[in-house]
């Protein structure tokens, strides 16, 4: 299942399915759920999504949709995948990003081969964008970075629910200055990028194959490229979800963002007016245009 939300009249939320390039929105709620949250908090009970999908499209619930209107936001708009009760990072989880961050002090190093992995909180819900919003770089960056990842969407359990694209958007600078800025550097409005969709697990055969593409336009030129695999990964996702778990409770539709594997170079940060486009085969396109905030 491929799963996405728009947002409507009212800034109303809605649940939406994507199947084969066919769009369908949920104009009513079915069975108490109209929204992605609602869904998955209705699989941890017992739902079959399965059945309640041809449940809901017999009973008329859904409306055909253009993806294409969806995403330049023609009307309705595609918004954030799903409404998370909060999102959290991994880093240092690739090599390069550990060989960026190092300056000498050796413990980035240390952190790429302990047993403990980084994790931090990254954002609240109001914190987020989905496809097409802006996201932001502070006003007192002056290096600021796109940090194209995949995160998963879990269950108060820690089990996967779903994959997504997500741009942990950093302001590097200010954590190079110090890491006891990491919160400053990480957590801000608009600091948090995820969608366009959440692609179910059954549909991702294998998720240490997915090739995460980025791409940083200004004024219609490149100005970066990049692109690294999950193949890469120094810690699996199952190892980065247990330690979440350690001593602190999660919610239902936590959304985990797991490390980068691709580094803008130094004097190559994120601008106003830049678009940053995400791509993976499996998971879609994410494209957002970048603010100050």
């Amino acid at each position: 299942m491929r799963i996405f939300q728009v947002r409507g009249e009212g800034n109303t939320t809605r649940l939406g399915l994507l199947n084969d390039g066919r769009a369908l929105v949920l104009q009513a709620a079915h069975e108490g759920i109209a929204t992605a949250l609602d869904l998955f908090e209705a699989q941890e009970r017992g739902l079959d999504p399965a059945q309640w999908r041809a449940a809901a499209e017999r009973a008329g619930r859904f409306a055909a949709a253009s993806w294409d209107e969806l995403t330049r936001g023609a009307g309705a708009r595609l918004t954030v995948p799903v409404t998370p009760p909060e999102v959290w990072g991994a880093g240092v989880t690739y090599r390069r990003s550990a060989d960026f961050r190092e300056e000498g002090t050796g413990f980035y190093d240390r952190v790429y081969t302990a047993e403990r992995p980084e994790l931090f909180f990254k954002a609240s819900a109001w914190r987020c964008v989905g496809s097409g919003e802006a996201i932001g770089r502070r006003r007192d960056s002056s290096f600021t970075a796109a940090e194209p990842e995949i995160a998963i969407v879990l269950t108060r359990a820690g089990a996967v629910l779903g994959y997504t694209l997500a741009n942990d958007v950093s302001a590097w600078d200010i954590e190079r200055d110090n890491p006891l800025y990491l919160p400053q550097s990480k957590v801000y409005n608009g600091c948090f990028a995820f969608g366009p969709l959440i692609v179910t697990p059954d549909e991702v055969p294998d998720p240490y194959a997915l090739v995460l593409r980025c791409r940083v336009t200004r004024g219609g030129r490149e100005v970066f490229a990049g692109e690294a695999s999950t193949g890469q990964l120094k810690r699996r996702f199952e190892e980065i979800v247990s330690w979440l778990l350690r001593s602190n409770e999660i919610r239902t539709g936590t959304v985990l963002s797991t490390g980068t594997g691709i580094i803008q170079p130094l004097g190559a940060g994120l601008e106003a007016g830049d678009v940053v486009t995400l791509s993976c085969p499996e998971l879609g396109e994410l494209a957002n245009p970048v603010a100050l905030v």
